[in-house]
């Protein structure tokens, strides 16, 4: 036992080596001998006492220093090893995302965003730089595939230019508090633009025709039939077939629709074609082939308006087992929901991410769906066709289109609320205070500009007492008339836009926001080409809601109706 070479201190004990304290060498040896052992060995062990016992202190102490070292060069080259392994890891398995990401963005199709004839104004931000989000959702009757073909339709259709027989506007408020989604009916006659396919390249000029067939010339085209009728910007598009909505129907694992009787939705005499659809009286969970029937059922819903109503009652369902399944949050759901999402879906040109469309998905998720409204266009017969189409009905569709491009809610209740601050805030300047640029924007329809259009509406404001009215030098395109001013200018800003509208007679959806960069201005559209008295509107002080087949978000007990001669099982 060795003794201490200090004084008092008595005698302690060697320090342990490595083996002795449990770590074992055999793990870090690599068949190279003893390595510096054999010089330590020869070292004297300093501070020892007697000569025999010393020899084999020094050559055991000289193990002891040597093994340490051994180990902890070893040691080092292990913990060098796992760290490369780790990296190896870390790397490969962001090579693996990256190449999943990249999958999944080369299964979204794109195409841009309009067909060249967008016409309509993005809003100007809020004050916390938020901006609505306006997207047109597209259900196309495309049975140029062999999926869709089988799920519906003749082959007689197949290399047919498809249709849009299902669209919808979801509109999300700048502050992402309430959300809303109108349906077109199919057969509504409305002006198209001029238009070419993006994939055949055939042009086609402006008409006057069904909204189904804006297709023709692509979403963009369709996009911009939407914004021509209701002067609404539209961000994005967004557009699934048949087989798409089946793949993302079983992605989300059904939902939750109610019949008020049986349902048999087959071909009846001198009414060809159904879907099929057959359910028993009460609640289903459907999915697949089931929901698709459900999304085309028209027939035993008594009309494509029924249809509508139908598929916002679909939808409504969907958000609510999104939510109750944190489907925005599992990333498991998200995966899974990505890879169908990708796959089905055709998107403008601006969401052709994944990233994008889960930004955008992060958007949605936290509106509440009891602010969450879809109805159908509030229209009128077609004079021209009664019995199959329809226009959009004056004075309620202008309300409706007014209150959206004002990013205001459909609920009549939360409109009473803004007007109540609306009539608390500044009163409007003095007539002849106020500097208003009036700009001529006839030509937004595609027809030439009415010449010294600006200067007869601006003689017009002087006469009213508008007298620092000016024209601008430079053309502008407005479908409709309107009165902006900047965002900056806030309520003040508002309340001298109402004044001039008012002076004018023209309705308070006329005004809004826009962006910073131009003051108070009055941009005459090619809704008032002529004359100086504003184009009377229908005036509608019904709540766009109403008789309108609309569907609230939070509502979990609405039942379809069926037409009684589908009723039989």
């Amino acid at each position: 036992m060795g003794r201490s070479s200090t004084p008092g201190e008595g005698t302690r004990p060697r320090v342990r080596h490595a083996g002795q304290l449990g770590w074992d060498d055999d793990l870090y040896e690599d068949g190279d001998g003893e390595g510096d052992s054999g010089k330590d060995a020869a070292k004297p062990e300093t501070g020892g006492s007697g000569e025999g016992g010393g020899g084999r202190r020094a050559a055991s102490h000289g193990r002891s220093r040597g093994r340490p070292r051994r180990a902890a060069k070893k040691k080092r080259r292990v913990l060098r090893w796992i760290a490369f392994s780790l990296a190896f890891l870390i790397l490969g398995t962001g090579a693996a995302g990256y190449l999943w990401y990249e999958h999944l963005n080369s299964n979204l199709r794109k195409g841009e965003r309009s067909a060249g004839n967008s016409a309509a104004k993005k809003k100007a931000p809020n004050a916390a730089g938020q901006t609505p989000l306006n997207i047109l959702l597209i259900g196309s009757d495309s049975r140029n595939s062999a999926e869709n073909l089988k799920l519906g339709g003749s082959k007689k259709s197949v290399g047919g230019t498809p249709l849009a027989d299902v669209q919808m506007l979801l509109h999300v408020s700048a502050d992402r508090k309430n959300a809303s989604v109108v349906s077109i009916p199919r057969d509504t006659r409305v002006d198209i633009p001029a238009c070419e396919n993006p994939d055949t390249h055939e042009k086609y000029p402006a008409s006057n025709g069904i909204i189904n067939e804006s297709l023709r010339g692509g979403p963009g085209c369709t996009l911009d039939t939407w914004e021509q009728l209701t002067n609404v910007y539209i961000d994005h598009w967004m557009m699934v077939d048949f087989a798409g909505v089946v793949d993302m129907a079983d992605a989300v694992g059904g939902a939750w629709v109610c019949v008020k009787q049986d349902v048999n939705d087959v071909p009846k005499p001198n009414v060809p074609g159904g879907s099929h659809l057959r359910l028993t009286k009460g609640k289903h969970k459907i999915q697949g082939e089931t929901a698709l029937k459900w999304l085309r059922t028209r027939h035993a819903f008594e009309s494509d308006f029924g249809r509508s109503k139908a598929q916002h009652m679909y939808l409504n369902s969907v958000l609510r087992e999104l939510k109750s399944q944190n489907a925005f949050t599992d990333t498991g759901r998200l995966m899974n929901l990505a890879e169908t999402a990708t796959k089905s879906l055709q998107v403008s040109e601006e969401i052709g991410t994944v990233k994008k469309l889960f930004d955008l998905g992060m958007q949605l998720k936290d509106v509440p769906l009891e602010k969450m409204n879809m109805l159908t266009m509030p229209r009128i017969p077609d004079p021209k066709n009664p019995e199959a189409h329809v226009l959009p009905k004056p004075g309620a569709s202008d309300k409706l289109w007014a209150l959206l491009r004002d990013d205001q809610s459909l609920d009549a209740k939360d409109r009473a609320k803004a007007a109540k601050k609306v009539a608390a805030g500044p009163k409007a300047g003095a007539p002849a205070s106020l500097g208003v640029t009036v700009v001529n924007g006839t030509a937004a329809d595609g027809q030439a500009p009415t010449e010294g259009r600006a200067g007869d509406i601006r003689d017009l404001l002087k006469a009213k007492g508008f007298t620092e009215a000016d024209t601008s030098t430079e053309p502008g395109t407005a479908l409709t008339t309107e009165v902006t001013y900047p965002h900056s200018a806030g309520a003040q800003g508002k309340a001298d836009a109402l004044s001039v509208a008012k002076a004018l007679g023209m309705p308070t959806s006329t005004v809004s926001e826009t962006p910073d960069g131009a003051g108070l201005t009055l941009t005459v559209g090619s809704d008032w080409r002529t004359g100086s008295t504003f184009p009377k509107v229908v005036e509608d002080d019904s709540d766009p809601l109403e008789g309108t087949e609309s569907v609230n978000g939070a509502k979990t007990d609405d039942c379809m109706d069926v037409y009684w001669p589908y009723r039989q099982m």
